[in-house]
């Protein structure tokens, strides 16, 4: 099988856009990866498309409608919080197989408001109010408490995450938010779900992504490898049956399993990796994620935020873009937004925030229910 390339990439600057559809936020990403390395669409052999808030509405057609209708095949995925994630996967193992040369993938996202998780639907019996609570801030919220009881981890590193997070978004111009929020501001915020506050949690926005994936001969055929990016692995996981207490939701299991994967198919370990993108839909998910990674031991993770290790010139820096927590979390494009930061650091073009040396990346998503995406990104060049 041949490798496979990010040769273009970019993302719009998220935010709030009630004046566009969704397929216009899709293609305004497409042309931006497309400009980005030189083609156009009708360069491109397939369109994987991810979008979760209308994954029946043929996303992908529409936002050719926008850009030009080549006739091409087009994939539309929906997966949860990992939606961006598997387009791009399904676009990679497209390349991988070698059915295409030149492939496109987007992910987009028009969020409304209010807390995830909480719309219901059916008839029977919600678990809501019953045996806990299914809004996604309460599920963090749980798993937070629980690695707290185990390891001692306090309400105050869970809030360092939001402000190691929020500084790193003053350096991101495409983040939706770029303020700093001191630790006593980040604890004293509205109470969400202890010990998440307001500042804890993910912004729900609109935006998009895009890259566009080339085999190793076509990237070296149109003069693409000085910028290219080589994706060293791919790995989408579900969880496993196990007997345990459905109440909590696992939010564990399904990322050490991709880790593992991950780090197998790339032939590399934890302390092989530059720079993380990481799933913090909430500040306790973040720490969770530094032990399901392999970045530390089991209840170490307090640890690494108490010292720096994860922040900017760290050991390992984790979510220099600002992650979910300031940049914003549009569920379909999240996945390939993570991949758009990554490349830019293994690209040397991330000004202020870049983290010097990085030649390996690793970008991360979880969607429950479950689904998990995992990518080792490395420089080509």
């Amino acid at each position: 099988m041949t490798d496979a390339y990010v040769v273009g990439v970019d993302m719009i600057k998220f935010g709030r856009f009630p004046e566009k559809t969704v397929p216009q936020l899709g293609a305004e990403a497409a042309l931006l990866a497309l400009d980005d390395c030189g083609l156009k669409i009708q360069d491109m052999q397939a369109l994987y498309c991810g979008n979760l808030g209308q994954a029946s509405g043929m996303v992908g057609q529409r936002l050719l409608q926008e850009i030009g209708q080549t006739g091409i095949p087009v994939v539309n995925v929906s997966n949860a919080c990992a939606t961006g994630a598997t387009a791009f996967r399904e676009a990679w193992t497209s390349v991988k197989a070698e059915l295409y040369d030149l492939v496109l993938a987007v992910g987009v996202e028009q969020m409304g408001r209010g807390l995830l998780g909480g719309g219901g639907g059916g008839r029977g019996i919600s678990k809501e109010g019953l045996l806990g609570s299914g809004t996604m801030p309460s599920v963090f919220a749980e798993a937070g408490m629980e690695h707290s009881r185990n390891h001692g981890t306090t309400f105050e590193q869970f809030a360092k995450v939001s402000v190691k997070n929020h500084h790193h978004s003053t350096m991101n111009a495409k983040a939706m938010y770029q303020i700093e929020t001191p630790l006593d501001v980040v604890m004293n915020a509205e109470m969400i779900s202890y010990p998440n506050t307001k500042l804890m949690c993910s912004v729900n926005v609109d935006g998009s992504a895009a890259a566009v994936i080339a085999s190793e001969k076509k990237a070296r055929e149109l003069g693409l490898m000085d910028r290219a990016v080589k994706v060293r692995a791919s790995v989408l996981t579900s969880d496993p049956w196990q007997e345990r207490d459905l109440v909590m939701p696992d939010v564990n299991t399904c990322t050490r399993k991709a880790a593992a994967a991950a780090y197998d198919m790339a032939g590399l370990g934890p302390d092989d990796i530059d720079l993380i993108e990481l799933h913090d839909c909430f500040a306790t998910a973040e720490i969770l994620h530094y032990e399901n990674l392999g970045l530390c031991k089991d209840g170490d993770a307090g640890r690494l935020i108490d010292d720096g290790d994860v922040e900017l010139g760290g050991r390992i820096p984790v979510n220099v873009s600002g992650g979910l927590l300031s940049k914003g979390h549009p569920l379909g494009a999240t996945g390939i937004a993570n991949i758009y930061e990554v490349s830019t650091h293994l690209r040397g073009e991330a000004g202020k925030r870049q983290v010097d040396g990085a030649r390996i990346g690793l970008t991360h998503v979880i969607g429950l229910g479950s689904a998990c995406g995992i990518h080792i990104l490395e420089k080509a060049a």
